[in-house]
C-alpha cells in the first residue's frame, strides 16, 4: 500500500475518533506515528505537538499536517489534513441537519455523557505519556512545576489567563535560557 494512501486512512480512522479535539487525539496520534508506524520519533513529536499548540489552528489538524508535509510533501501535508478532517465534517453536517431531533434520543444522550469519562482518561493519558519522556532538565522541570502551580492557582482563584499566555511565557524562557547558553558557550571559545 502506498504511504500516501495509508498516510490518508491513518489519518482518516484517527479523525473518526476525534471526539474530545485536540488534545485527546496526542494519544491517537502518538500511539499511531510513533509506536505502530514509526513515522517519526518520540522527541520530533514532542516538539511537533510544542508548535502545533502554539501555532493558529486546531492542534490535531497542524500536527497531521506537519506529519503528512515530513512523508511527502506538500501533497502528502494536503491528504494529511483531509483525511483528519473529513470525518469530523460529515458527522457534524449530519448532525447540524437533526441536531434536536438527535439531541432527544435518551440513548445518544447517554452514549455522550459516556464520551465525556473517556475524553478526559485520553487527555489525561497523552499528558502522562508526553509527562514521562520529557527530558528532565532543569528548565523543563521548572517550566512544568511553574506552569502547574499558574494553573492551578488560576482555577483556584477563578483567575482566567488564556493557556496561550502559559505557552507564550514558556518559549519566552526557553529562548532566553538558549541565548544564555549560546553567549556563555561564545565567551568561553573567545577565552
Amino acid at each position: 500500500m502506498s504511504v500516501i494512501l495509508l498516510l490518508f486512512l491513518s489519518m482518516l480512522k484517527i479523525g473518526c475518533f476525534a471526539f474530545g479535539g485536540g488534545y485527546a487525539i496526542i494519544a491517537l496520534l502518538e500511539n499511531e506515528f510513533i509506536s505502530k508506524r514509526k513515522w517519526i520519533d518520540h522527541d520530533e513529536f514532542l516538539d511537533v505537538v510544542a508548535i502545533a499548540e502554539s501555532t493558529p489552528g486546531p492542534i490535531a489538524i497542524n500536527v497531521a499536517t506537519y506529519i503528512g508535509y515530513k512523508l511527502k510533501g506538500v501533497f502528502g501535508a494536503v491528504i494529511a489534513t483531509v483525511g483528519m478532517c473529513l470525518p469530523s465534517f460529515v458527522i457534524m453536517y449530519l448532525v447540524s441537519l437533526f441536531y434536536e431531533q438527535f439531541m432527544e434520543i435518551t440513548l445518544v444522550a447517554a452514549a455522550f455523557k459516556g464520551i465525556q469519562i473517556c475524553v478526559v482518561y485520553l487527555i489525561a493519558s497523552a499528558g502522562l505519556k508526553m509527562l514521562k519522556k520529557m527530558k528532565k532538565t532543569p528548565l523543563n522541570i521548572t517550566v512544568f512545576t511553574v506552569t502547574c502551580i499558574g494553573m492551578i492557582l488560576c482555577t483556584l482563584f477563578d483567575i482566567h489567563i488564556s493557556s496561550v499566555c502559559f505557552i507564550f511565557a514558556a518559549g519566552v524562557l526557553g529562548l532566553s535560557v538558549f541565548f544564555i547558553k549560546k553567549r556563555k558557550a561564545k565567551g568561553e571559545n573567545n577565552k
